[in-house]
């Protein structure tokens, strides 16, 4: 099997175990910088090429694509699905994990729980979007952060207000969520693969910080998931459409709440945490889906 994979840069950790796992299954693996692949789109005519050279007989492709090149990124995985290449993540599952709003209003109406959360625009309104959510503490979060990047713990309301403000001075768009005062700065990385939860740490943030979040300093152990865990998270990635995932899950007094889905999951903290072979599961799963397309 040929498999291409979009990532900007071969020597990340996850990117290279991926290609570490390819080859010790016999597959020819090519990572692609999405953002040096470029297309050409006629009628029944469709190619990409690379750094002048055209793209051809890749059976499926799996997408590295950061939040900083979701919108070209996603365009050329795109393409390659318009060429009949297969992925696992379809570029319309990444748009919709990567925004955190429409991924949050999509779980909902599969009725798993969340945390509460509001979303408004006009300052006029901003009193009345708080109210709705209830008091404080209050979890402000810019709608297309990554990495805990962009979100902010406000204690009081006027903080909230305080925030809400400077981010609408900044054009940027947020959610408010609730505080979920009992998980402790502690949460749930559930890596998803096909209909499977393959491997899951507990991530604890670092002393002073709410965030458990591994790039903001937290540490991980091995997690041992409830059967209720397995199936939200598994529900979650199905619900947008993906068959790679990093489903966020936080343990409340409520039970297990949906926090956010990961469409580009790192390898590096859930294999070392866990000691699964997660990248080789990813290959598996493209093995059998391939038998399948």
């Amino acid at each position: 099997m040929k498999i291409a994979i979009l990532s900007r840069n071969s020597r990340l950790y996850s990117t290279r175990r991926l290609i570490e796992a390819a080859r010790e299954r016999g597959h020819v693996v090519r990572v692609l910088d999405p953002l040096r692949c470029y297309v050409r789109i006629a009628p029944n005519d469709v190619a990409i090429r690379y750094k002048g050279k055209d793209v051809r007989d890749i059976d499926a492709v799996i997408p590295r694509i950061g939040t900083s090149s979701t919108f070209y990124g996603t365009a050329v995985l795109r393409q390659f699905e318009m060429m009949g290449v297969y992925t696992p993540n379809p570029s319309d599952a990444v748009l919709r994990a990567r925004d955190k709003l429409r991924c949050l209003q999509i779980l909902s109406s599969q009725g798993l729980d969340m945390p509460v959360t509001v979303f408004g625009d006009n300052p006029d309104d901003t009193n009345d979007v708080l109210a709705m959510l209830g008091d404080p503490p209050h979890v402000i979060k810019l709608n297309e952060g990554s990495q805990g990047t962009g979100v902010v713990l406000a204690e009081k309301r006027s903080a909230s207000q305080s925030v809400v403000e400077a981010f609408r001075g900044l054009y940027a768009n947020f959610l408010v969520q609730e505080f979920i005062a009992e998980a402790k700065g502690s949460d749930l990385r559930c890596f998803v693969v096909g209909k499977k939860v393959v491997a899951a740490m507990q991530r604890v943030a670092s002393p002073g910080e709410f965030r458990a979040n591994l790039h903001r300093g937290g540490s991980a152990i091995k997690a041992s998931l409830s059967a209720e865990e397995k199936r939200i998270a598994i529900r979650a990635a199905g619900a947008l459409g993906l068959g790679i995932a990093g489903v966020d899950l936080l343990r409340s007094n409520r039970g297990p709440l949906l926090l956010e889905v990961n469409a580009s999951p790192g390898l590096e903290g859930i294999e070392a945490a866990s000691g699964i072979d997660v990248s080789g599961e990813i290959i598996r799963h493209l093995e059998k889906q391939m038998r399948k397309h």
